[in-house]
């Protein structure tokens, strides 16, 4: 889930160089020869990577509802086709909403884990993992050509406190989660959602903070960044309103963009544009009515999308 500033390149942005050619849904090399096709089809109902992530892991287990993204489609490169291959059963998971999640056994090890939702092409969370290998990090998107992205990035460096999630974010701290489980989450520029009938459909609102709230333990670090001022206002408005977040900032408002957020490209090429970018970061609070009641597995009711 990712705006302007994390949008893959444009269809007639300059080919790949070898190595990074783009590939059919085989997952083969698309060689052009005149006169053929450099698309290859797949047999109905054969998935696109067989051992990669699903094209719709929780199915029609789930009642719609009013998602905050969008699947995008784009070509993915045989660099990120073969990390797709080789490395998703090992450091990919499916969000299906089928089963609890042992966080010290899909990391194996008990570092505290971060949630990070939306990371583009995966080259700001490499970083921040690399800069911090006791953190561990579970990274969620539906952007195929990202996902083999950073799992391409992570096998290079020798990155093992990474893991990959394909789906819905919200069905994953919904459905797969336990209470008090997360050390952190970070929402970095997120679909800002700019017309105002979709403004319902924006990540951020106080419905998903409650249900972030009921899976971070006291004192967790909520690090947002928008480079969509309305939707930054919306989104200092709601956190500061919720009772289980306090600002980190002793004046409260926006917060200067900390050392380990790294500026991405993208994020400097908005910038030259004039673009400004906001950072929020929140702390988890604990209340006594909270330390004395078991934290509450039930989350809030989903809406259904009528649109």
């Amino acid at each position: 889930m990712s705006d302007s500033l994390n949008t893959p390149e444009a269809p007639g942005s300059p080919r790949p160089s070898s190595g990074d050619e783009p590939v059919t849904g085989t997952g083969e090399p698309a060689g052009h020869t005149p006169g053929e096709s450099a698309r290859r089809t797949r047999a109905k109902g054969q998935p696109r990577f067989p051992d990669g992530p699903r094209a719709d892991p929780a199915g029609s287990h789930f009642e719609r509802r009013i998602r905050s993204f969008q699947p995008r489609r784009s070509r993915v490169t045989a660099g990120q086709a073969d990390a797709l291959q080789r490395l998703w059963p090992e450091w990919g998971l499916d969000i299906d909403g089928q089963r609890v999640i042992d966080l010290a056994e899909l990391f194996g090890n008990t570092n505290p884990v971060v949630l990070e939702i939306g990371f583009g092409m995966g080259e700001a969370t490499a970083q921040m993992a690399a800069a911090d290998p006791g953190t561990n990090i579970l990274t969620v998107d539906v952007h195929t050509p990202g996902q083999g992205n950073l799992l391409k990035l992570a096998d290079r460096n020798g990155l093992t406190n990474i893991r990959v999630g394909n789906g819905d974010a919200v069905i994953l701290l919904r459905k797969m989660l336990t209470p008090d489980s997360l050390d952190g989450l970070r929402v970095y520029f997120p679909d800002p959602w700019p017309k105002k009938r979709h403004h319902k459909r924006r990540l951020i609102q106080p419905e998903f903070l409650t249900l972030a709230a009921s899976r971070l333990r006291p004192g967790a670090l909520v690090h947002l960044a928008t480079d969509w001022e309305p939707y930054a206002e919306q989104m200092l408005e709601v956190l500061t309103a919720h009772p289980d977040f306090e600002n980190t900032q002793p004046g409260g408002g926006f917060a200067p963009r900390p050392e380990f957020r790294p500026l991405t490209r993208f994020e400097r090429q908005g910038l030259d544009k004039g673009h400004v970018v906001n950072d929020l970061l929140f702390r988890r609070v604990q209340h006594e009515e909270q330390h004395q009641e078991q934290p509450s597995d039930q989350p809030p009711t989903e809406r259904l999308d009528r649109d």
